[in-house]
């Protein structure tokens, strides 16, 4: 019997975001207090003093119950605002509670540029990103625009442990059995699922709960 062709990352890309987006209104919520529990009290996240997040959209699990935490803790807390030019830049800013959000040309909500309030991301002691699929080897398979590869893209240089620590959120249903990687893919530290961790590198072995 023939094996089936492997899915092409296209094809991969869309049967795992129609699957987060199926996930139902109370699954979601269930999802966001499943990765606030898995995370919130972890090493990582309470020693972190300058935390990047993000806001949900497309069916991402939710890491608002995170950034409320952070904020509460006195943390300072910073989301991706993409660059008016170039397009292909995306920078982090740091955001309060009561801060104006507007959406931007993705329709993702993000604070008004401002450059006093953005922070280098080398700078930045953990870093929370949203994908579409990943593996348990640190592969992330994001929506196709390319901006946290770009922003991260020094990381490849580095062969010592460096700042910040690149974690994924997902939905249990994102896993897959493995990512082909490109070369200008970013790995993963590890990914956090509403359920459990998935640590790919050995810095975290000695931290994970």
């Amino acid at each position: 019997m023939t094996e089936p062709a492997p899915l092409s990352r296209p094809q991969l890309r869309r049967m795992l975001r129609k699957a987060r987006r199926e996930l139902s209104p109370s699954e979601q919520r269930k999802a966001a207090l499943g990765v606030y529990r898995q995370l919130a009290q972890h090493p990582l996240f309470r020693r972190a003093r300058h935390i990047s997040l993000y806001l949900p959209t497309d069916g991402e699990i939710d890491p608002r119950l995170l950034l409320r935490a952070a904020q509460r803790r006195g943390k300072a807390t910073y989301l991706p605002v993409l660059s008016a030019w170039p397009r292909t830049k995306m920078v982090f800013q740091r955001v309060r509670p009561g801060d104006k959000l507007s959406p931007n040309r993705f329709r993702i909500l993000e604070p008004q540029v401002n450059a006093n309030r953005q922070r280098q991301v080398w700078a930045l002691d953990l870093v929370l990103l949203p994908l579409v699929g990943f593996d348990d080897a640190g592969g992330r398979l994001g929506m196709g625009g390319g901006f946290y590869d770009r922003s991260l893209a020094y990381l490849s240089r580095r062969r010592s442990w460096r700042k910040p620590t690149l974690l994924g959120l997902a939905h249990e249903c994102q896993k897959v059995e493995r990512l082909a990687q490109a070369s200008w893919d970013v790995p993963l530290a590890g990914t956090v699922t509403d359920r459990q961790w998935y640590v790919a590198e050995t810095p975290l072995q000695t931290a994970a709960p």
